[in-house]
């Protein structure tokens, strides 16, 4: 049974911490913080954490403060889950001895987790070979090219059967809100991020960055240009063939450069931009969902809810609720 599978059947869920030096503090507490916060919610241990390092000695985060652990990290131990939080220089950290252990989890049936470029340790290994992952984005380009095996997302997270990834920073928050809302429903899991006052659900396939921002797309004139045209022309969209002409490409460059650099096409990558703009507005105004609809390019509020709910999972109603 996967962790993000279904809901929780055993107390406490048990979850292991590798922490590489050099990890990031802010990763590590946003994946930590949700964890107690359920726990203290209803009263009782739903989570369980150990913190392990590769020595059993303290660790050093980017941040320079040093992190306590409870114990040297070994093969033979029962880890039903084990998260590896990593930054910076994780050469340096690697070893065989150390695959040599993650590998032996593996074979007793431990699932994985990696954090920023804890990521990197699980593929170095080949845990996440066959798999869909995600890294931090500076290090996505030389990440997919080093690891072709693995189908790699520009995702802030991403869950694949017995692995999830995320891309560091307040990313782990959101993965971690997912897997309290999988296990324990969705009023734990906004209970929770209302005690971080944590105001929007983001699913995991919302992209790291903002593309316009993205400097391997800032290099692609094409590319660029048309995403500030997608984002300059909500209200009235326009369909991908006009959009090609409008900035002098073609529908089939266009299909490939979006293929490329974001993983996805057009036309997705144009509507998700219109309803990240909608779930803006339902939080943030009292417009009705007609108005917010037609301001985001959708001619029904039957198609805004339809393709709505199949990019967050639920209707516009239901989100302005949570929001």
């Amino acid at each position: 049974m996967y962790l993000f599978g279904t809901p929780a059947d055993k107390k406490p869920q048990k979850i292991a911490f590798l922490l590489i030096p050099g990890f990031s503090m802010l990763c590590f507490s946003s994946a930590l913080e949700p964890l107690r916060a359920a726990n203290m919610k209803v009263g009782e241990k739903l989570y369980e954490w150990k913190l392990y390092s590769i020595t059993g000695q303290t660790v050093r985060a980017s941040n320079d403060m040093e992190l306590t652990v409870d114990a040297e990290l070994g093969g033979e131990e029962n880890i039903p889950t084990l998260i590896i939080c990593a930054s910076y220089n994780v050469e340096q950290s690697y070893t065989e001895k150390l695959a040599s252990i993650l590998r032996k989890l593996r074979s007793k049936g431990t699932e994985f987790g990696g954090m920023d470029a804890g990521s990197e340790i699980l593929a170095k290994v080949g845990l996440l070979d066959g798999y869909k992952a995600t890294v931090h984005w500076e290090n996505f380009e030389g990440f997919t090219e080093t690891y072709p095996n693995i189908q790699t997302e520009l995702d802030i997270y991403v869950v694949d059967r017995n692995r999830f990834t995320c891309g560091g920073g307040t990313t782990s928050l959101d993965m971690m809100l997912q897997l309290i809302r999988v296990q324990y429903g969705l009023k734990l899991s906004t209970d929770v991020a209302d005690v971080f006052i944590y105001q929007r659900f983001r699913e995991g396939n919302n992209p790291q960055r903002l593309a316009s921002d993205n400097p391997q797309i800032r290099k692609n004139k094409i590319l660029s240009v048309a995403i500030e045209t997608m984002e300059e022309n909500v209200e009235t969209p326009y369909l991908i063939p006009e959009l090609a002409k409008k900035i002098g490409s073609t529908v089939r460059e266009l299909e490939r450069l979006f293929k490329k650099y974001l993983k996805t096409s057009p036309a997705t990558y144009y509507r998700n931009i219109r309803l990240d703009i909608a779930q803006r507005l339902l939080k943030q105004t009292d417009f009705s969902i007609l108005d917010i609809a037609i301001r985001c390019g959708f001619n029904s509020a039957t198609s805004f809810a339809r393709s709505y709910r199949n990019r967050f999972g639920q209707s516009p109603r239901t989100s302005r609720r949570i929001i």
